[in-house]
């Protein structure tokens, strides 16, 4: 019998009145390591109702003391980044130096939050008509919901929470099921800086979870990070039910390498864009376009480099890359590498049948190089979300971008290039969300946004940054007199306010 990972709901461990169940699994070795509770209707009501029950308390309190809450929080995050960054390797199955370099980029947007109050500060405009005064109020929308992946089980659900509840907001969050335990330890460690109960709440669950909070009157903001189809049909449910909503869809992230491109440099950027965490991000670099005659110098470069990688347990010093969140996941993304040799796409590096040492029935698939791909064949139309990198080839700078801009996905790019001509007109013409000048993951800081354009995300706002504010709160525009007169009670025609 295994232990099971329990929600959070109102300040402490809830075991659900539930009794399904699922599996959380070590990818290393392929063996259970725990079990965790799926919520039903009950376990999500009991959630909202407690987020909506701390919400007037939490959002009367002044953003100096929430803020002084988040720093107390920002402290013990730091001093336990390693137990959480151990925990996300062991049920991710990403190295361990991966995770702990995810983490701290959690953290960072929980260091942006702690500046709420200056953050939240209005606009004023005085003299906007005789004796009247505008400003504006930025004010929480009320409880928010946040449903997040399996790839940065950190990470993603801090691009959320803080800033939501630095703002004033109560949240539930809905972590996926197959990494569960990271997130029962930020809520713990949140209530132990001093967060009211009921503002984090944490409920363990599939899509019969996510169903319920999307449904529930109560939720007014839901943040999302997945697939396309699923950040859609989130996105089209929330509108129908007047919920704001943010939903951060799937990716096919092109890297465009110039002739003139150092490429010792961006053979060890295209790498690790490529094969980190199992190429299981976002922002990972699926595609590289080369440009003239650069393609057969910087094929040769990658495979050497993708041979040379240790595939094995995230865990064990020296390992380059882990294994794959789940065989089903693994078995999917060797059917992409069996569907590019199929249609004809040059196979560089095999990484199918891949053998680790000691790891038992662990889902592994070795880096994988394809060259000679087409902007036609399936590896490079369709997310593969593993450790595969093709290979396009285009004679022109103009026509990689043309390339990237015909993509349904607008994610991230990139291009690795010593001009600057070649930059900028890369980074005004490509139709994508975050750009890279020879940086292969342009991620932005927690103090920009982040997210990417066309099917890559479905709303108005991104996440992290100032639209992070805005997305979590609301705007109110006051207009203010305080000289009285009978000429300015006029109400019997439109006031100009002169």
């Amino acid at each position: 019998m295994h232990d099971a990972v329990p929600h959070w709901i109102g300040g402490g461990e809830h075991r659900g009145s539930g009794d399904r169940r699922g599996k959380v699994f070590n990818p290393a070795t392929g063996e259970v390591l725990r079990t965790v509770g799926f919520a039903d209707a009950t376990d999500v009501d009991a959630a909202v109702a407690a987020a909506r029950n701390a919400l007037p308390g939490w959002r009367a309190t002044p953003p100096l003391r929430r803020s002084r809450i988040l720093q107390n929080y920002l402290t013990l995050l730091r001093r336990n980044e390693r137990e959480l960054a151990a925990v996300a390797s062991q049920e991710h199955g990403k190295t361990f130096d991966d995770a702990l370099g995810s983490v701290r980029r959690g953290i960072e947007v929980l260091e942006f939050a702690c500046g709420i109050p200056h953050l939240l500060k209005g606009e004023h405009a005085a003299d906007v008509g005789t004796g009247v005064n505008a400003y504006s109020l930025r004010q929480p929308v009320g409880v928010c919901v946040g449903i997040t992946p399996f790839n940065f089980p950190v990470m993603v659900p801090m691009w959320m929470f803080p800033m939501a509840i630095a703002c004033g907001n109560s949240f539930v969050l809905k972590p996926s099921e197959k990494v569960p335990s990271c997130s029962v330890m930020l809520a713990r460690l949140f209530a132990e800086a001093g967060l009211p109960d009921g503002v984090l709440n944490v409920v363990q669950g599939d899509k019969a979870a996510v169903d319920a909070l999307l449904a529930d009157p109560d939720v007014a903001a839901v943040s999302f990070v997945g697939s396309t189809p699923i950040a859609r049909g989130i996105y089209e449910t929330c509108a129908r039910n007047g919920k704001r909503v943010q939903a951060l869809g799937g990716a096919k992230n092109h890297a465009v390498v110039m002739p003139d491109a150092d490429l010792d440099f961006t053979t060890e950027a295209l790498i690790g864009a490529a094969f980190g965490s199992a190429g299981e991000r976002c922002m990972a670099i699926s595609v590289a376009v080369a440009v003239g005659d650069v393609a057969d110098r910087l094929v040769e470069r990658l495979a050497d480099r993708a041979r040379a990688l240790k595939t094995g347990p995230g865990n064990e010093p020296g390992v380059d890359m882990g294994p794959l969140v789940t065989g089903e996941h693994r078995d999917r993304v060797r059917g992409y590498v069996d569907a590019g040799e199929r249609e004809g796409a040059a196979l560089v590096v095999d990484g199918r049948d891949i053998e680790v040492a000691g790891a038992g029935n662990g889902f592994y698939l070795g880096p994988t190089l394809f060259d000679h791909v087409e902007p036609s064949m399936t590896i490079h139309r369709e997310e593969i979300f593993g450790p595969v990198l093709s290979v396009v080839r285009v004679p022109t700078l103009e026509a990689a971008i043309a390339l990237i801009n015909a993509s349904p996905f607008a994610n991230g790019t990139a291009i690795f290039t010593g001009s600057g001509a070649a930059a900028q007109l890369f980074e005004e013409t490509v139709e994508v969300g975050m750009v890279g000048i020879n940086v292969p993951i342009p991620v932005p800081m927690a103090f920009f946004s982040f997210g990417g354009w066309k099917n890559s995300l479905f709303g108005d706002l991104h996440v992290h940054g100032t639209e992070s504010v805005k997305f979590y709160t609301r705007t109110k525009a006051v207009t203010s007199r305080w000289r009285f007169g009978k000429a300015a009670a006029s109400t019997l025609v439109m006031p100009t306010l002169g």
